[in-house]
């Protein structure tokens, strides 16, 4: 897939930027990226290598509606050890797909409700947050602030549901003994 100078961009695990230039160096041509979190980021990303890398375009405004429904729907249980739970949740980070990104926000925020999260799991829930939170918000084109809140009810319905079900499981257990 092919993009043209001043298109916005996904850049995976890093969010949202615009192609500023399309430049050749050494006979390989790259996207010249600006990144829209740190404003003064750049990043060169080999045309050939783009759908390798999973540079991609924002969703569209439907897709943000089924994002949201995502959000709100109950989850898997993550698996149990931190360290094996935190390699999993790197590698769907690295995918660039938002709605992979999703389930690991959904799966960390509920977990961070139950019990401290370790320092690399604060920081995978703090970038999925914000992977989702913005691209929400720019393709919306509505106030981060706003997005937020709208993502926290949408977390807050799929955390209960989860607790909803593990509760039935361990009354279910509970009621066999």
């Amino acid at each position: 897939m092919g993009f043209k100078v001043g298109e916005k961009v996904v850049y995976p695990n890093h969010g949202i930027g615009v192609i500023q230039e399309i430049t050749v160096r050494e006979s390989v041509e790259f996207y010249k990226l600006v990144l829209m979190e740190g404003g003064d980021s750049h990043v060169q990303v080999p045309v050939a290598k783009a759908d390798e890398v999973g540079l991609r375009p924002p969703i569209k405004s439907k897709e943000c509606e089924r994002l949201m429904k995502l959000l709100g729907e109950n989850f898997a249980a993550p698996p149990s050890d931190w360290k094996d739970r935190y390699k999993e949740f790197l590698e769907k980070m690295r995918t660039g797909d938002i709605f992979t990104v999703a389930e690991v926000l959904k799966t960390l925020t509920y977990l961070s409700l139950r019990k401290p999260l370790s320092f690399r799991e604060k920081r995978l829930l703090e970038r999925a947050r914000f992977l989702v939170v913005s691209e929400i918000a720019m393709v919306g084109r509505k106030p981060i602030a706003t997005i937020e809140i709208v993502v926290d009810e949408a977390l807050t319905k799929a955390c209960s549901k989860h607790n909803n079900g593990e509760d039935q499981v361990v009354a279910a257990v509970a009621a066999a003994r």
